[in-house]
């Protein structure tokens, strides 16, 4: 497994060795020797997945209290995923990094706990598969506003994106609940 740190440092994208041949190919997507010798030694104790169609902007999430460590992948289609650092105490606070992860480059990315999460589906439907390392509670999910001028991600352009009542109400990350 190829490990990549982004320019946020505990963001990492992984790249698994793929064997190709005629009738197709085979990777591991999940070994967790390989992610311990990587630097996250975590125990994953739910799978999301979440099916969407082109445009569909989901997030930027996270939680206050049970904070998720997120291992996510593309099990169809294409993202542009974001993580957005949340820890006031973090050198890096405010902060980005994004990833295109598609199926077809079967890249993942580690988005530890501290750290909101968020997708744009950039293909017609887009399935989405994520480990996380704790359970969901949603009394203490809280969302970022995606095109919050503070942390100015700078989503694909010409697109409309298609928002939940919940993603369109996310806060500013100067007002937000955010992490110490």
């Amino acid at each position: 497994m190829k490990v990549t740190a982004c320019r946020l440092p505990e963001i990492l994208i992984l790249e698994p060795r793929v064997f190709e041949d005629s009738r197709g190919c085979f990777f591991e997507a999940y070994n967790r020797k390989q992610l311990k010798a990587a630097g996250i030694d975590q125990d994953f104790v739910q799978d999301n997945q979440s099916v969407s169609r082109r445009n569909v902007l989901r997030g930027l999430h996270y939680q206050i209290r049970q904070p998720q460590g997120k291992l996510v992948r593309v099990l169809r289609g294409e993202i542009f995923d974001v993580a957005v650092d949340c820890r006031k105490s973090s050198s890096t606070f405010g902060d980005w990094v994004s990833a295109t992860l598609s199926a077809e480059n079967k890249k993942m990315i580690w988005i530890p706990a501290g750290f909101a999460h968020g997708f744009l589906a950039l293909s017609e439907t887009v399935e989405v598969l994520y480990k996380t390392t704790d359970f969901y509670a949603p009394e203490f999910e809280r969302t970022l506003l995606w095109n919050d001028p503070q942390i100015a991600i700078p989503w694909p352009s010409g697109i409309e994106p298609v928002l939940s009542d919940k993603d369109r109400a996310g806060k500013p990350i100067a007002s937000a609940e955010l992490f110490d």
